[in-house]
Formats: structure tokens, C-alpha cells, sequence
């Protein structure tokens, strides 16, 4: 078996099934030589029958179902189906992400020519074509933290002194070592995991990807970005602005922080700890300022979202849409008759452009919104045969 791909799933059916359907798509690789494992983590939207439904071992590639009976968090539910999979290569995929035809074949090959690799991220895009620059991290040694804790790295982000965390002064286009690859996106080989070990289950979740990264780095293995694009929603699955989230995230980078840099002096490292206390309580503290707001203002109401719809099935999409008393555009044309200038036809911000995908490849739409200015537009995908509108921020089905 080639390649292996395991894709860990909480509640979002619709993510996991857009990003299957991705997978199937892969070109230049021999799909009979891919095993796809999706592990559910006790989700409540009855994931598992749904996508069990949908996809199978004889489907191409192989899709295996995997059914926790309890949340066992990102790290140790990666390392239960790892236990299971049979490829020379292993891609830890989030559910969140829609590749392109060419993306697996593009990271595979960086893969051959690098026989001292540890991991492989690659260029990840927010839904408003935006670079997400966690698709290239530096180790968070306590100066790499303190310069991101103290607000450096912002302020001098193509600095290679102040703005190493995001390392921006990387060109985006070319494929160069770098030190942190993102559990969004990973490939490894089972070889490594074996020699480095697999996710540390301390993590429940975040700090997982940069903690293994980095020890593959003490291995004395070079871990990689390739230039080749994806879509990566950022945690459709995961409420950033609960209190949950920032514990479980702090709490994780305190782990990483003890777990590898213990052995520094209390007073260089002391100042990174409370710095990461700081923060989390600062974050808790502005989640309750704004869960005030809306407690003192019960009826002001979010500027309703307008959508573009760019597709054939215009008709289809229009019933949808009256269902949800969508704010709605439309523009019938495919990929060989899409006007110029389509994005600005409206300069509202929060709009999404919905490109049908029995019309558009996801490399036009990805290329498009990669080079679009101003950045106000989100992506949106309709698909027809299903009859379910995916965005950034919800699904309508």
C-alpha cells in the first residue's frame, strides 16, 4: 500500500464527506494503492452511518469508518487507526480541508526526492484565499515565543530574528525546509513514526503537530513545505470561542513548553510561562466581554450575509437558498464562460461566491481566490447532486 490517509471527524459529516470526494479526485496516483480511515470521535450528527452510507472499503480509495465510543481526542484517535493502516506513506488530514487534483501527487514527489524528510506540510488558504501562515512555524523555542507572546513577530513578521514562528520570510512558491508542519496536513512515513513514535496522547488536542515535528527535528530529520495549494476551513469542528477551547489550547502549548525546554534556566523560562497564562486569560477575558455586549444589546443583529452563485444548476441552487432565506445573486456560466471581474460585482463584506462544482474545478477556485484582492469574499461550494452549500461558517443542506 502506498499511501495512507487518516482523518479524524467530530461532527462534521459534511466536511468529511467534501473532503473524501476530494481525495477520490486525486489524479496522477493510483487510487487502488490509497486507504482512507476516518475515526469518529463519538460525533452527535450521526457521522458515522451517514459517511458509512456514502463510502466503503470497495469504494476508490478504500474508506474504513472507524466508530470511537468516547471523544478520544485528536492525537490518540490518529494513533488508533494508525495502528490499522498499511501504507508506506501516512497523511494525518483534517476533516476541514478539500484538495486539489494534483495535491497528493505534487507532496508525494517532494517525498521521493527528500529521502531525509521527517513531515511534509503544504500551502494551506483560508476560505477568503488568504496564505494561512501556521503552514510554516518555527520551532517555539522560549525567544521564537516571546516574540510571538510579546507581539514581535507581528510587528516584524519577514524579520528572520523577530518573525521566526511563522518563518514569512520563506517564499511561499518554493518548496524549503522549515521547522513546524501543521496536523492539518502532514505526510509522513510509517518508518519515521515507528522510529519517532506517533502523537503524544498528552495532547488532547492542538500542540499535537508541533511537539512531533519537533522531535523528528531532534531525530536529525529536515521536515519540508511544498508550494501545492488546499482549502483549510481552520477548525470548522472546534468552538474558538468557548472557554473550552482555551484551556484545552494553552494547556497544550504549556505541555510542549515543559515538555522540551525544561532544562532552561526559571528565569528565561518563567516569563514565557506566565506570558502563555497572560494570554489565556486576556482570551477569557475578552469572551466575556463580548458575551456582555450581547447580553446588553439582545437586538442588534449581525449584517445579513449576501451570496454570488456561479454555476448551471441555478434553479436547484435558488430552492436551496428560499429555504434559508438566503440573500442571493446568480450567475450562470462554467469554467469556459465565467465573466471577468465576477468577484467585484458586489464589495459587500461577509459575501461568499458559491462556485457550483459540477462546474468549477478546485483548482480555478482556489487560484482565483488565491490571487484576489481585496479579501472580503469567502469561498462557498454548492454541490448539486447533493444539494448542500458548504461555507466557512456553516452548512445548508
Amino acid at each position: 500500500m502506498l499511501l495512507s490517509i487518516i482523518i479524524v471527524n467530530y461532527n462534521v459529516k459534511y466536511f468529511v464527506e467534501q473532503c473524501l470526494r476530494s481525495i477520490e479526485q486525486s489524479q496522477h496516483i493510483d487510487l487502488a494503492q490509497v486507504e482512507v480511515f476516518v475515526i469518529d470521535n463519538l460525533s452527535k450528527d450521526q457521522s458515522v452511518s451517514y459517511l458509512r452510507e456514502r463510502f466503503s472499503t470497495q469504494s476508490r480509495p478504500a474508506v474504513h469508518i472507524l466508530a470511537n465510543k468516547f471523544n478520544a481526542g485528536f492525537g490518540k484517535a490518529n494513533n488508533q487507526a494508525l495502528q490499522q493502516a498499511k501504507g508506506k506513506y501516512i497523511l494525518f488530514l483534517n476533516p476541514d480541508t478539500l484538495l486539489t487534483p494534483h495535491t497528493l501527487s505534487d507532496v508525494l514527489e517532494v517525498a521521493r526526492k527528500h529521502d531525509n524528510f521527517g513531515c511534509i506540510g503544504v500551502r494551506m488558504l483560508h476560505t477568503n484565499g488568504r496564505f494561512a501562515s501556521e503552514s510554516r512555524r518555527g520551532i517555539p523555542t522560549p525567544w521564537t515565543a516571546f516574540c510571538k507572546m510579546s507581539g514581535l513577530s507581528t510587528l516584524f513578521p519577514h524579520s528572520r530574528t523577530f518573525g521566526r514562528y511563522y518563518m514569512q520570510y520563506l517564499d511561499q512558491e518554493q518548496t524549503t525546509p522549515i521547522d513546524i508542519v501543521s496536523g492539518a496536513f502532514m505526510l509522513t512515513t510509517a518508518q519515521t513514526l515507528s522510529e519517532c513514535g506517533a502523537f503524544d496522547e498528552k495532547f488532547f488536542m492542538y500542540g499535537e503537530d508541533i511537539d512531533l515535528s519537533y522531535r523528528m527535528l531532534l531525530k536529525g530529520l529536515q521536515n519540508y513545505y511544498c508550494p501545492t495549494t488546499i482549502l483549510h476551513y481552520k477548525g470548522e469542528s472546534t468552538h474558538k470561542s468557548s472557554y473550552r477551547y482555551v484551556h484545552v489550547f494553552y494547556e497544550a502549548m504549556l505541555i510542549f513548553f515543559r515538555k522540551h525546554f525544561r532544562h532552561y534556566s526559571l528565569l528565561y523560562t518563567l516569563p514565557i510561562q506566565c506570558a502563555i497564562v497572560l494570554r489565556a486569560l486576556l482570551a477569557l477575558l475578552l469572551q466575556q466581554i463580548r458575551l456582555l455586549k450581547k447580553f446588553l444589546n439582545p437586538n442588534v443583529t449581525r449584517r445579513k450575509e449576501r451570496f454570488l452563485y456561479v454555476g448551471r444548476h441555478v434553479d436547484d441552487f435558488l430552492r436551496l437558498a428560499g429555504n434559508y432565506s438566503l440573500d442571493v445573486r446568480c450567475i450562470a456560466a462554467d469554467e469556459s464562460t465565467l465573466p471577468q471581474g465576477h468577484r467585484h460585482i458586489d464589495t459587500a463584506p461577509y459575501l461568499h461566491i458559491v462556485y457550483d462544482m459540477a462546474d468549477f474545478s478546485t483548482d480555478c477556485i482556489l487560484e482565483s481566490f488565491r490571487l484576489q484582492q481585496p479579501r472580503h469574499a469567502h469561498i462557498g461550494l454548492y454541490y448539486p447532486d447533493t444539494d448542500i452549500l458548504i461555507t466557512g461558517n456553516r452548512t445548508y443542506h
